[in-house]
């Protein structure tokens, strides 16, 4: 598909530096990026907090924006706009969650998800939460406080406790299984 004469209007509009063009170009393909982001984590088993979403969304668009938005002049209208944007925000993307899978190792970035990361799910009972509290001291009790009651996420919470991301989801664990060993044993 061809570029649209409304794609043209607007990127024509954008590279001339219009009023209003940028807001009508990110208004048109913002919903666009989103889906790439998302569909792209999805794809490599990534966990993307709403935080992360708008960071990876912000980061096309600036790249975008970048070098008197060179990407834009570079397009020759061999395809679709919107082909073209996806190609560009999906490399975008993976370069940086490759990159977040780097600082990932070091303690920062993307939460993965593998088997035992995505049967984990919040403790929503407040009652069931405070009898793990009473049962934990020191960081396990505030990694619990954070992520069941808080709602924060590992990467928040890590930073919090200075602890490792990594070791964020085995100390969730633990005191789960702290838990159901006291009901087992009561």
């Amino acid at each position: 598909m061809a570029l649209s004469d409304i794609d043209q209007t607007l990127l024509e509009s954008c590279l001339a530096r219009k009023p209003r063009a940028w807001e009508n170009f990110v208004d048109r393909f913002s919903g666009l990026v989103i889906h790439v982001v998302n569909h792209t984590a999805r794809s490599r088993s990534l966990m993307l907090t709403a935080a992360d979403r708008e960071d990876l969304v912000s980061e096309v668009f600036v790249a975008i924006l970048d070098n008197d938005m060179a990407i834009l002049r570079r397009f020759r209208g061999s395809s679709s706009l919107a082909t073209y944007l996806t190609v560009i925000a999906r490399r975008i993307i993976v370069r940086r969650l490759l990159a977040g899978r780097h600082e990932q190792a070091s303690g920062e970035g993307v939460e993965a998800v593998d088997g035992a990361a995505s049967a984990e799910q919040r403790i929503t009972d407040r009652d069931q939460v405070d009898r793990m509290l009473e049962q934990l001291d020191g960081p396990d009790a505030d990694i619990v406080r954070l992520y069941h009651l808080e709602g924060r996420t590992y990467q928040e919470i890590s930073r919090v406790v200075n602890m490792p991301l990594g070791s964020i989801g085995p100390a969730l664990t633990r005191a789960r299984a702290k838990l159901r060993g006291a009901h087992q044993l009561g």
